[in-house]
């Protein structure tokens, strides 16, 4: 299974991106995914899951500003950024696992190559 990680750029502080993780087999029915960061010199730190019954979760600097949906019949998996703020620029990577533990671990079996978002003026 491949996991292609989408939509990332350049948007000012306050904007929004879309970021989409299209994977190539139906996998999301049966697996979390979830979306990772990591800014240069930092850990990478998980940002918002979602199981495969739809359940949702969120880091706590994205509660209210992010949000993360999935669609099954495209295989894809979304994660809507509003109000942007500097501090979430980084690398996203998106990752599904059947095991929820492993979501919350990033251990995932099946991870997206990363696409970069960059807040600044």
């Amino acid at each position: 299974v491949q996991l292609q990680a989408s939509g990332g750029g350049l948007v000012q502080p306050g904007g929004s991106l879309t970021l989409s993780c299209a994977a190539s087999r139906s996998i999301f029915r049966i697996n979390d995914v979830a979306w990772y960061r990591q800014a240069p010199g930092k850990q990478r730190e998980l940002v918002a899951a979602i199981t495969s019954a739809g359940t949702t979760m969120y880091e706590d600097s994205a509660k209210g500003r992010f949000t993360i949906s999935k669609d099954n019949a495209k295989n894809t998996v979304y994660l809507q950024m509003n109000n942007l703020k500097p501090e979430d620029t980084a690398v996203y990577y998106c990752a599904a696992d059947a095991m929820w533990e492993e979501i919350l671990r990033g251990t995932a079996d099946y991870w997206g190559q990363g696409t970069q978002v960059t807040v600044s003026s």
